[in-house]
């Protein structure tokens, strides 16, 4: 199966619902779910799995994206953490470090949407 736009579009978006419900988190309109940092729960993960591990597993930015993605969920967890101990400005502040994050993931998709693209043409 070839990945297309609109695959990586919806990994884009699985990876703001992450933002989403972390910001929901840190600023007290859920609560923090030990789910929500699974690796094998986040829907990104999910999808890397299941979609692009398969047929581009083999490539670096297939695993530096799994690495960044786990980065971001270990952020993610200490952030929540943080504000349960009180520190909620802190954790805010903190926010910007998964937004740097997510940058990383989405510029290294790009990366691999131009491969994939390639390797169709090929």
């Amino acid at each position: 199966m070839e990945l297309t736009n609109l695959d990586f579009q919806q990994a884009r978006i699985k990876q703001v619902l992450f933002k989403s419900r972390l910001r929901s988190v840190l600023y007290g309109v859920r609560e923090a779910d030990e789910a929500l940092f699974a690796r094998p729960l986040n829907p990104l993960g999910q999808w890397l799995d299941a979609v692009v591990r398969p047929k581009y597993g083999a490539h670096p930015e297939v695993r530096e994206i799994e690495q960044v993605l786990q980065q971001m969920l270990s952020t993610g967890r200490d952030l929540a953490a943080q504000y349960k101990r009180g520190q909620i400005e802190e954790a805010r502040a903190g926010l910007d470090r998964v937004n740097n994050q997510a940058e990383r993931i989405d510029g290294l998709f790009q990366q691999l949407e131009r491969r994939a693209k390639t390797s169709q043409a090929a």
